[in-house]
């Protein structure tokens, strides 16, 4: 896993653990019916329409992160564009609908079903007559016996990522022909329909070294509407064309070719008709639909346009367990982007306080196209560079809309609860209390006209038949219990505070210790990493009393920006905030930063930050550095100005995009991360591994799986066990949501809001773009015939 998607489980390696005491909270029943699901947030946004109003033929131009580097789900590196091609050309017992919950697909299985529980579970699948690979044998029994054996975990000659499911199968068997399969379980399992999907031929499963190679670069034998016919690893494209010996509804596209385009490039692509369809940032998203609108607004000093805002592209990974990108820009609106009306000062408002559209600092936060170059280009000059660019992009991006839905993942904040300050459980549920989760929401989807709703549930989105808002297990946002919390946990204001204890415990060490984060002062944060253009670098929150001693040495101050202020490393000004504790703390400053006159602590103190035993309260607030994530920077950054608050400060430290999760997050190297989960039709199999209690291994090592905060219960491990082992469909979805109560007890993560999914499309093209939840019917797309229309908007999409 990334901080963008799910990978493979990880054993961590000489981590010291320090268990929670058990919670005793009131709402931890979390029974209820399936009512309280609701319904998704926000629908699909597909542009749909009849296949009779569909034409026939044409070719579908896709964009993706990656050529993949197998084309074998079930192995460690496949990735979203795997799973897209899978989806795509191979069977699927079961497909999620539009709220995220398994349907059967008619195309390939008739029926399935328990048919026996007592002596063990048996499930009988029907398979359909037509169904056969494209090498004309039937679908049957013996593919479904060959995944079996492969994914079971019995032979390691077999390298699976996974074999949950598959090892509680005792045997698969042939029912009364080719077409019946009996699946025995050796032990009860609730997600039985998770498994065979997708289900590959027995070409592939057969031996270890099919599984291992043979489908890494190929697929020979395929059962869906399209066949896999070419990949161009030189022109990074995956030709998808449609196969002739596929007995559904006929594929309305004769080709679909998957090609990769970084996305700093992918709204070029489509203003240059390259590319039919891309998910896009918010950024590019508002560009385009000021194009196609032919507003005014699209001149690029325009707040809100892609050359208004100042901010450069961003690049990253897709999430779908593969792997999803947590670091959507927030396209924040003026009236977001100030603070709470207790931490507005009197001054005139300062840049910092300004919008992306309005921000124009120094030449680090203009782009091109306002950026003047030193051999002395002319106000009129610039300008009309300016109007031309957007000329030519509002005429190429007429024939495009965006469409808009949420993903079927949520961004957390994850609180490492392995040692220090977070070891404590009232410390971390201290840090959960004094968050507005509403506001983290609308920070990030307000402008982007999705619904901007906190997630409730770690098992679960709204819609899905586990959902439930659980929240009230740990509260709401309370600033008095949050301080209570802390005070409970020894942590007491105007402490005295060594220096150099604190210095240690934030990680200030880093070269010398395993777990410290890399600091600014280090070898690594302090020079520039090429893969991505950005500076890593670390800055506290809510540290006010360190700038007269770091700028002591010379008694010179380096500054940039307007009026002298400091700028923190991602560019944005030094801004003062008045602490309900008293005193000023700087919300962007880099370490070391001065404070403005007059706001100086007494040497030795902590000036309304808690310390205990001569340590201040100071947490490492990991983040990635590149220009992809400049949405979880302003929502870390929003999450450090509510708990200085509390009396909690954060030390921000960005890193690259190569080392965040294999060297902060799976290593444990971090207080505070802000990354995303996929959410499960399946969560009794899927989120066990993400919650369960990391274990001792014989060799001293920690096994956590994917449980990367390191906060687990034996009462949540045997909530999962259960649900997984009812075949009680009631009982398991209340089992779930009673585990998913105690995880929120144990505030090892904090839900905060469902990832938005914006998608550039021709607004010829239908039944594609914004999938939400649902499994993509490829069958379906296509461009609609000359003089057609596609169906009505639904209300939630208009």
């Amino acid at each position: 896993m990334s901080h963008d998607g799910l990978g493979p489980r990880a054993v961590m390696r000489s981590v010291t653990f320090l268990t929670a005491t058990v919670l005793a909270v009131p709402l931890l029943a979390a029974c209820g019916s399936d009512d309280e699901a609701g319904k998704p947030l926000a629908a699909q946004d597909i542009a749909t329409a009849g296949r009779a109003r569909v034409a026939d033929g044409g070719t579908l131009h896709w964009a993706v992160d990656d050529v993949p580097e197998t084309f074998n789900s079930f192995q460690a590196d496949a990735d979203a564009a795997t799973n897209r091609v899978a989806q795509a050309v191979l069977p699927a017992m079961y497909r999620l609908d539009a709220a995220g919950r398994p349907r059967r697909d008619a195309d390939y299985l008739e029926s399935a079903k328990v048919v026996d529980t007592e002596p063990k579970q048996v499930v009988l699948y029907r398979l359909d007559q037509q169904a056969v690979w494209s090498d004309g044998r039937e679908i049957g029994a013996a593919d479904f016996a060959a995944q079996w054996r492969a994914l079971s975990g019995k032979d390691s000659a077999y390298w699976t990522a996974r074999n949950a499911g598959y090892d509680r199968i005792e045997k698969v068997e042939r029912g009364r022909n080719d077409l019946e399969v009996r699946v025995t379980f050796a032990r009860p399992y609730a997600d039985w329909r998770s498994l065979f999907s997708p289900l590959y031929p027995k070409d592939v499963m057969g031996t270890p070294d099919a599984f291992n190679d043979g489908a890494r670069r190929k697929l020979k034998v395929t059962a869906g509407p399209f066949a896999l016919q070419k990949v161009d690893r030189k022109a990074k494209t995956v030709t998808l064309a449609r196969n002739p010996r596929w007995w559904g509804r006929p594929a309305k596209l004769s080709e679909i070719v998957l090609t990769a385009v970084p996305r700093e490039d992918r709204a070029s692509a489509l203003a240059a008709g390259k590319l039919d369809l891309a998910e896009v940032d918010p950024a590019d998203a508002r560009r385009i639909e000021t194009a196609a609108k032919g507003s005014a607004g699209a001149d690029a000093s325009a707040p809100g346009s892609a050359e208004g805002t100042g901010a450069a592209k961003k690049s990253g990974k897709s999430e779908q367990s593969g792997k999803t990108d947590p670091s959507e820009k927030s396209g924040k609106t003026d009236d977001e982007q100030q603070p709470d009306d207790e931490q507005q000062s009197d001054e005139k408002k300062t840049d910092g306080d300004k919008t992306d559209g309005e921000k124009k600092s120094d030449d680090g936060d203009k782009t091109d196209g306002d950026k003047k170059s030193d051999d002395g280009d002319s106000d009129e000059e610039s300008t009309d560079g300016k109007a031309s660019r957007a000329a030519a992009a509002k005429d190429a991006s007429r024939d495009l809309e965006v469409r808009r839905s949420l993903e079927p993942a949520y961004t957390q904040l994850a609180l490492n609860g392995s040692e220090g300050p977070l070891a404590d459980e009232r410390v971390r549920r201290a840090v959960a209390r004094a968050l507005d989760r509403k506001e983290l929401a609308k920070l990030v989807l307000r402008p982007l006209g999705l619904p901007a709703e906190p997630v409730g549930s770690h098992l679960a989105l709204s819609g899905q038949a586990a959902y439930a808002d659980n929240s009230g297990a740990l509260g709401g946002q309370d600033t008095a219990e949050a301080r209570a919390l802390l005070g409970d946990a020894g942590w007491v204001p105007g402490g005295r505070v060594d220096e150099e204890k604190t210095e240690k415990a934030a990680g200030g060490e880093g070269e010398k210790s395993d777990r410290g984060a890399k600091s600014s002062s280090s070898p690594k944060a302090g020079k520039k990493d090429d893969s991505d253009g950005d500076d890593e670098g670390t800055y506290i929150v809510g540290e006010d009393n360190k700038g007269r001693r770091a700028s002591a040495g010379d008694g010179k101050e380096q500054r940039s920006g307007h009026d002298g202020r400091h700028l923190a490393q991602d560019g944005r000004p030094w801004v003062g905030r008045e602490l309900s504790q008293g005193g000023m703390a700087g919300a962007y400053a880099p370490k070391g930063t001065a404070a403005p006159k007059g706001t100086a602590a007494p040497a030795g103190s902590a000036s309304g930050v808690l310390a205990k035993d001569g340590k201040a309260l100071n947490l490492r607030f990991v983040l990635p550095s590149g220009e992809g994530s400049e949405a979880l920077r302003a929502v870390a950054e929003r999450i450090s100005s509510m708990l200085v608050k509390v009396g909690i400060r954060t030390q921000i430290t960005k890193v690259s995009e190569a080392s965040y999760f294999k060297d902060h997050i799976a290593s444990g190297q971090y207080d505070l991360a802000l990354y995303s989960w996929p959410a499960s039709a399946f969560p009794a199999t899927d989120a066990r591994p993400i919650y369960a209690k990391p274990v001792p291994a014989a060799d001293g090592s920690l096994t956590v799986e994917q449980n990367y905060t390191r906060v687990g219960t034996d009462q949540v491990d045997q909530l999962f066990d259960r649900a997984v082992a009812t075949l009680d469909e009631d009982e398991a979805r209340d089992l779930l949501r009673k585990a998913d109560s105690r995880i929120w007890a144990a505030a090892g993560s904090i839900p905060l809001y469902q990832r938005p999914q914006l998608v550039a499309a021709r607004k010829d093209l239908v039944n594609a773009g914004a999938f939400g939840f649902g499994t993509p019917v490829y069958e379906d797309m296509g461009f609609l015939k000359k003089g057609a229309v596609r169906d009505a908007a639904s209300p939630s999409q208009q």
